[in-house]
């Protein structure tokens, strides 16, 4: 029988591939509603959001398999550090991308919220167990 914190990695897991595959589809169906927030620095932005579109979608995958589960946790948790520049455009800039409501009271959690999805990438794959450790046994 699976542990109370096996059980909580599983529904963030999927919980956290569901996010990623929603967001991968989104870049692949409307990249022109992200390359208004692409930082001006980001080389061929349009291919750049078609990748990280695939990227997400794959990541999602990779996740929820148990041989590229710690790899796919390293590599969301790389990916979702790499948009941050994108949100804060996005938020300082004040930039419309409906249906995102161009206000603080979404771009202030969005940015503050960050650094969780990347913890919840790591966590949820094994990578870390902070801030529930495993008891030694």
């Amino acid at each position: 029988m699976a542990s109370e914190p096996d059980r909580r990695r599983a529904v963030m897991r999927f919980a956290l591939a569901a996010l990623y595959i929603a967001a991968g589809f989104a870049h692949l169906a409307v990249p022109d509603k992200f390359l208004a927030i692409a930082p001006s620095w980001v080389p061929f932005p349009i291919e750049v959001i078609l990748v990280t579109g695939v990227c997400e979608i794959a990541g999602s995958i990779a996740l929820l398999t148990t041989p590229l589960r710690w790899w796919a946790g390293v590599a969301l948790a790389l990916y979702a550090l790499c948009v941050w520049p994108a949100n804060i455009k996005h938020a300082l800039e004040g930039i419309d991308v409906p249906p995102i409501p161009n206000s603080w009271l979404y771009h202030g959690p969005r940015l503050v919220l960050q650094p969780v999805l990347i913890w919840w990438a790591l966590y949820c794959a094994d990578v870390i167990a902070w801030p529930w450790r495993r008891q030694r046994g």
